[in-house]
């Protein structure tokens, strides 16, 4: 099967129907007798296919003796049903993220090990991506992508209440990686902390991420295989911990007053 029968029938068409809307595009306008011989749809379905196709807005009909059948514009048939494709996905989005946040809301003992870099940026973003009201992050490292990865999501989420604290700079690849510079060309609050090898990020003071590695000998470059990432949904801890991020923000502030 080529791509673009893939394709149409993602979208919801039988296989004889994407057949027949893929050989009336190279035809332009036909009869039924020349787009099943074109297309090999047997005679005894190519009319029902076509009537199918009439309805779902990808041909349409024209009278006489005998009928024509004249094609839609891919541009435009395509547009419209990627359109709707793109509709009912956010749907699917808000009914299920409705439902797996009432389900994680449920679970006993919310402490999970989260393993592999791509999944802790993954992550990160999604607890981002759930805050009501505020994140706060500590930043002592990044991962290779993991500070674009951030930037972009925060930027997404100008309606909350963004505090970061982070060490001036870490190693990538041996290569220096400007971590203040990173968030504030992109006007993302953040000021230089003294800051261990370590991350935490708490959203709302109800759930937060620590994440951790392992370095190399000379403590510059991050060691990503070793990545862990320990997510916390328990409310009270995560509070603990915002409540001590916002009093270390604080002295911070009058310091500089």
């Amino acid at each position: 099967m080529d791509e673009n029968m893939k394709t149409l029938k993602g979208m919801g068409l039988t296989m004889y129907e994407a057949e027949a809307y893929v050989t009336i595009n190279s035809l332009i306008s036909s009869n039924a007798t020349e787009i099943a011989e074109k297309s090999g749809i047997p005679r005894s379905k190519i009319y029902d296919v076509l009537k199918n196709l009439v309805k779902k807005d990808f041909i349409e009909v024209e009278d006489g003796r005998p009928l024509t059948y004249n094609v839609k514009s891919p541009v435009e048939v395509l547009s419209r049903e990627k359109e709707k494709i793109d509709s009912q996905i956010d749907d699917t989005i808000t009914r299920l993220t409705y439902v797996y946040e009432n389900g994680m809301s449920q679970v006993q003992a919310p402490i999970w090990r989260i393993y592999g870099v791509e999944k802790i940026i993954s992550q990160e973003i999604e607890i981002i991506k759930r805050a009501k009201n505020s994140i706060n992050m500590r930043i002592g490292f990044l991962f290779e992508g993991e500070g674009d990865a951030l930037v972009k999501a925060l930027k997404n989420r100008s309606d909350l209440r963004i505090n970061i604290l982070a060490s001036p700079s870490c190693y990538i690849n041996n290569e220096e990686i400007d971590i203040i510079a990173l968030f504030k060309e992109a006007d993302i609050p953040i000021q230089k902390a003294d800051i261990p090898f370590v991350k935490v990020i708490i959203s709302d003071s109800k759930e937060m991420m620590h994440t951790y590695t392992k370095f190399s000998e000379d403590k510059r470059n991050v060691i990503p295989e070793t990545a862990i990432g320990i997510w916390n949904k328990y409310e009270d801890i995560a509070k603990n911990y915002d409540d001590r991020f916002m009093n270390q923000l604080k002295k911070m502030k009058n310091k500089k007053k």
